[in-house]
Order: C-alpha cells, then structure tokens, then sequence
C-alpha cells in the first residue's frame, strides 16, 4: 500500500482553515482518498478589513504564528511544494496592505499563498461538490457563503454556466458594511437565474450552512435537503438570542453564534431571489477542493 499526504490552507475572512487528506493507493489497485487533519482558528482578519481597511500588526502577528503551525503539522506528514495550495480569499483581496502581509508571512516561512479571486474561489468550491453530487442533472444555483463575500455559481446538468462573487459577507454584515447596491446586484442577478432556468434547486456551502441544517435536522438527518421554512424558522428561533443565549442553548462555540444569524440571511435572501425552496447541503468546502484539485492533476502529469 502506498500512501501520499495532501494539505490545503484557506485563509478566509472569518476562519483559518488547514486540512490534510491521505490518497491511500492499495494492493488490490483500488484508491482511497481520507481525511486526516482539520483544523479552523477564527482569525476573523475580515473584522478589521471591512471596517478599517487593512490588516493591523496585531493580526499579522496571529496570522504568522497560525502559518508556521500549519506548516509544523505539514511537515509530520512530509508534505512537499507540489502537494499543498494555500489560498486567501475576500479579506487579503481587500486589505489595502493585503500583499504586503503575505510577503512578509511567505518570507518567514516559506508557505507560499496565493490571493485568489471570489470567481476562482466559486469554481474550486463547485468543482469538487459536482464530483461528489449524486444528481447531477438538473440546474443548480451553487452558493458559497464566507466572511467577506458570497460566491454564486449557476450549474446546468453538472456544467458551470457562470460564476459570480459579491461582497456581501457574514462578517462584513456584522460591521454593517455591506453596500446596499451589491445586495440589489445580487438580488437582480438571481431573479435573472430564476427568469431564465426552470426547476432550480441550491447547493449551500460552508459551515454556518451546515450548522443550520443540523440544527433544524438533528445530527443525523434522513436526507440532505434543507427546506426554506425549516431554514427560516431555525433563523427566527436564533435571531431574538444574544450570542451567549444561541452558545448555551444551541451549543454554539461564540464565534459561530455571531455569524450564523447573518449567513441564514444571506440563503434566505438568495432562496427567495431565485423562487427556490429547497437547499441541497454537502459538507465540502474550498479545502477540500483544493485537495481535489492537487490530486487530479497530479494523476494527469503521471498518465502523460
């Protein structure tokens, strides 16, 4: 049996998020891909960017540390420069002192990162979910909630249709800093969706999307579709709670307490743009299609 470790880091604007998967090669010539490592730090790097537009020093500071502690548990698993990808999203693409942070972090520890765009974000995401979907016929609206921005994919019979980002975010709707124009773009754009495609249906990422689910569902739902009204009636039980009422009845960790309410919101508002009652709700995100994507193109490059 041969074994070969894969890591993805995203840095996002809510959480900091390392996850190493094994590729498990076995005698019988089958493949296994499992899950070693996942870790997430709520670094929150989007609660100073949105407000005052860039990383302060003590940030950077966290953010350093968190950094070379990936890459101790990395080196465990002796992962080499072709077997991670480390990607920041909406937080460093709008830090006026974004690039400038990443090279001094790249410098001191040698984990190259990459500031990706919300459309590459939306696509990685995408990708890995379609390969995991067991419908893939039909028209989907993928939707991809982070800290700093929501990233909407429209999905035809598993092909990507289109692709768009918008800067409307549960940690940027806690600083009350998300314009009210990208809202209505994004609301025209979905009615646009829903005007053009028949039968559409969403697939929610990311965890507050999965943590709602458990919640209406129980831990162990019979299916993975989550209803609107299941979906708005979980928000109106949270929504009146302080913070320390959603942690100690719903237990809650504090730092996802705050930004479950804005992220129902945020399904709530796109269900409802697009006319769509249902949520299909996987438990991948960006990691693990980074992951997916490391291991494709390596199994590409060894069958040329």
């Amino acid at each position: 049996m041969i074994q070969d470790y894969y890591a993805a880091i995203d840095i996002g604007s809510n959480a900091a998020r390392l996850l190493i998967k094994c590729r498990y090669l076995l005698d019988s010539g089958d493949t296994v891909i499992s899950k070693e490592v996942m870790l997430r730090v709520p670094l929150r790097l989007g609660q100073e960017v949105f407000t005052i537009g860039r990383i302060s020093k003590e940030k950077e500071r966290q953010l350093l540390m968190l950094i070379k502690a990936y890459k101790h548990v990395m080196n465990i698993y002796n992962i080499n420069n072709t077997r991670y990808r480390a990607c920041a999203t909406a937080a460093l693409r709008e830090a006026d002192n974004g690039i400038k942070v990443l090279k001094r972090i790249i410098d001191k520890t040698g984990i190259n990162i990459e500031i990706i765009s919300g459309e590459e974000e939306a696509r990685i995401i995408y990708n890995y979910n379609v390969e995991c979907m067991n419908r893939r016929n039909g028209n989907f609206i993928y939707v991809d909630v982070g800290g700093g921005s929501t990233e909407i994919s429209l999905i035809c019979d598993g092909e990507l249709i289109n692709s768009r980002s918008f800067n409307i975010g549960t940690v940027r709707m806690l600083n009350n800093a998300v314009n009210y124009s990208e809202k209505t773009d994004m609301n025209l754009y979905l009615k646009r969706i829903s005007q053009a495609y028949s039968d559409l249906s969403i697939v929610g990422s990311g965890g507050n999307i999965n943590r709602l689910f458990r919640l209406s569902n129980g831990d162990n739902p019979a299916s993975d579709i989550f209803n609107l009204e299941d979906l708005m009636k979980i928000h109106g039980q949270l929504k009146p709670l302080s913070i320390d009422e959603r942690t100690k009845k719903y237990g809650l960790k504090p730092n996802r307490a705050d930004v479950i309410v804005p992220a129902a919101e945020i399904f709530i508002s796109v269900a409802q743009s697009a006319d769509v009652t249902q949520i299909y709700v996987p438990t991948s995100g960006l990691v693990d299609g980074i992951i997916s994507n490391l291991i494709n193109n390596e199994i590409k490059t060894q069958t040329k």
